[in-house]
Order: C-alpha cells, then sequence, then structure tokens
C-alpha cells in the first residue's frame, strides 16, 4: 500500500495540480498497487510516513502561507531525508528552494530542499510548454503560469530542457531534480499529461517496473466510476 500525500491543496491548488495524485493511483492500481490519497490541509499535521508527496500551484498569499506551515512543522523535510519521493510544481518548486522573491520584492527563505533561487522576471511566463525529460528518453507537455524566472545550482539537474516555452526562465531550463525531489514549472496536470513520468514516480518508490494497459481510456473509466460511488 502506497500512501500519496497532497499537500495543503486548498492553497496550492489553482491549476488543479491535485489530479497528479489522482493519475499515480491510478497508474498504480494497473499494476495492482494499492494506494492511499491523503489530503492534508494547511492546518492539519503533515504526516511524515509518506511514500510520494504533492505540491502543486499557488498565488504569493497563499504560497507565502503554505510555506510557513512547512517550515513550523518541518515534517516535510524529514520525510524527504528518509527517503520519501517529492513533486512540487510552480509555486510548490518555489518553496522547496534556498529563496523565491514575493510580489512585495521581500526575499524568502526556502526550505532549502533544492538548490534553486527564483527572482522576478521580466514579464510573466503563460503558455504552452514541452521540455525534453533529462531522465527519461520522452518529452513531456504541460501549460506554465508563473511570474518567476529560477536559477539552479550545481548540486541539482533540470527537469528538462525547454524545445517550447519558457520553463524556468530565460535559460532554456526547466525544473530541477536532486535524488528523490523534483521540481518543474508543468501544470497539466503534469502526471495526466505525461503518464510516462507517473510510472518512473512509482516505479522508483516500488522498486518495480510498471506495465502499460491496453485500454487505457476505458479502465481509468471504471476504476473512477468504481473509487468515486
Amino acid at each position: 500500500m502506497l500512501t500519496i500525500v497532497r499537500i495543503h491543496n486548498e492553497l496550492l491548488g489553482t491549476y488543479g495540480d491535485r489530479g497528479n495524485a489522482d493519475v499515480l493511483a491510478f497508474r498504480a492500481h494497473l499494476n495492482g498497487i494499492g494506494t492511499e490519497v491523503i489530503d492534508v490541509a494547511f492546518r492539519e499535521k503533515l504526516p511524515e510516513t509518506g511514500d510520494i508527496y504533492l505540491m502543486g500551484g499557488a498565488e504569493d498569499a497563499a504560497q507565502s502561507l503554505s510555506l510557513m506551515a512547512l517550515k513550523e512543522a518541518g515534517s516535510l523535510s524529514r520525510a524527504v531525508e528518509h527517503g520519501a519521493t517529492l513533486l512540487a510544481i510552480c509555486a510548490g518548486f518555489q518553496i522547496i528552494g534556498e529563496s523565491f522573491t514575493n510580489g512585495q520584492g521581500d526575499v524568502i527563505a526556502g526550505l532549502g530542499l533544492l538548490e534553486i533561487t527564483t527572482t522576478p522576471g521580466k514579464s510573466r511566463f503563460v503558455g504552452d510548454i514541452k521540455v525534453a525529460s533529462s531522465i527519461l528518453d520522452c518529452e513531456f507537455t504541460g501549460f506554465e503560469n508563473h511570474g518567476g524566472a529560477t536559477e539552479i545550482g550545481s548540486s541539482v539537474q533540470p527537469f528538462g530542457k525547454v524545445l517550447v516555452g519558457h520553463g524556468n526562465g530565460y535559460s532554456q531550463l526547466d525544473g530541477a531534480i536532486s535524488g528523490n525531489v523534483y521540481g518543474t514549472y508543468l501544470h497539466g496536470p503534469l502526471l495526466a499529461r505525461n503518464p510516462e513520468f507517473a510510472d518512473h514516480l512509482l516505479s522508483q518508490v516500488t522498486n518495480t517496473e510498471m506495465k502499460y494497459s491496453d485500454d487505457l481510456a476505458n479502465e481509468y473509466a471504471r476504476w473512477r466510476r468504481k473509487v468515486t460511488k
């Protein structure tokens, strides 16, 4: 049984990134792996025993509230240190970095889980995005909508090389990866548009190769009806 933890969806759920948990649960189901999806609200205690943690996008005020709660608890940092996988999108990506600059021009210290810094861009980065994955032999697509430009340090590798769009800003790179921590600007939700990456995360956590379904659309529909009754 895998535990998937969706962090502060009421704050970090602006762009539908909550769907990443649904895709992980479905892909795991296709391979006979049971899952539990736990939604942890802003004022609730974050468990440290999850297998995969997910963070989504948000506006500035919500981003700051989420970061404040995560700093006070320290649970997410400890879970990652103990081997849990973390996928952070957009505002979540910025939160887990070294620092980001908010809308008032203040530099805010992040969780320090990735060696990245984010500063205001010259203009907003909005539109479709395609990147060549740095870890899989495929391309990922998504949608980006952010004002921050992110620089990555030498201890991380990019999530991918930007083919269409902006990604981190001006470097033709998107996101950052360090071990079991992944950050990117791709909404979509990311895993719904790129199930290969969902399978990669599941394989990493379970040490089991994921297999594809021949009739994915119909099987997904049946599974959704079952779990929503």
